[in-house]
């Protein structure tokens, strides 16, 4: 198993997503990148921390590799918005990728510049790749929050929606049910 990890936006909206693909194993939502040890989610909501909400990613790269990965990354959120993901406003919810090696750090920054020169966006892309340092799991609270809170309105008009989408773009790297 490998682990790649993600800041991509609000962390209950893209768990949801990674959840969802075959070969991964485990999504765990957390904070990463700032200067504060052991942050909470209100300390990090104040945007002082430095911290971005990140996902951290276990996966099976025999079944999904790390370009797939980073393909779902950057089609499920706009890497071209700075500290902002929609009504998230914040660098906390910043696009960055976090590596774990020398490889990965490679992978994601090929796909950016591949990405960008492609003209896919209309905005030049802000994504940060930076090396993962600490990476600090997030309350329990936070957790599994799309499937265990899919009745709040929240979820109903951001995280369906955007659920709803991925499994139209990449219906064929689903887990099967």
């Amino acid at each position: 198993m490998e682990t790649a990890t993600f800041g991509n936006g609000c962390f209950w909206c893209t768990e949801a997503v990674f959840q969802e693909l075959k070969g991964v194993e485990k999504v765990l939502s957390g904070y990463a990148g700032g200067h504060v040890e052991n942050p909470t989610y209100k300390q990090v909501c104040a945007g002082t921390t430095g911290h971005a909400e990140v996902l951290q990613v276990t996966y099976d790269p025999e079944q999904i590799s790390y370009q797939e990965l980073l393909e779902v990354f950057w089609a499920t959120h706009d890497p071209t918005t700075l500290n902002r993901q929609g009504n998230d406003i914040g660098t906390q919810y910043r696009s960055v990728v976090f590596y774990h090696n020398p490889e990965q750090k490679e992978l994601a920054g090929k796909y950016k510049q591949e990405l960008d020169a492609s003209g896919a966006f209309d905005a030049p892309i802000v994504t940060d790749i930076e090396p993962l340092e600490k990476f600090y799991p997030a309350e329990d609270y936070h957790l599994n929050y799309f499937n265990t809170h899919g009745h709040e309105p929240y979820c109903s008009f951001v995280i369906r929606p955007k659920v709803d989408k991925f499994r139209k773009v990449f219906g064929a790297k689903l887990k099967t049910t």
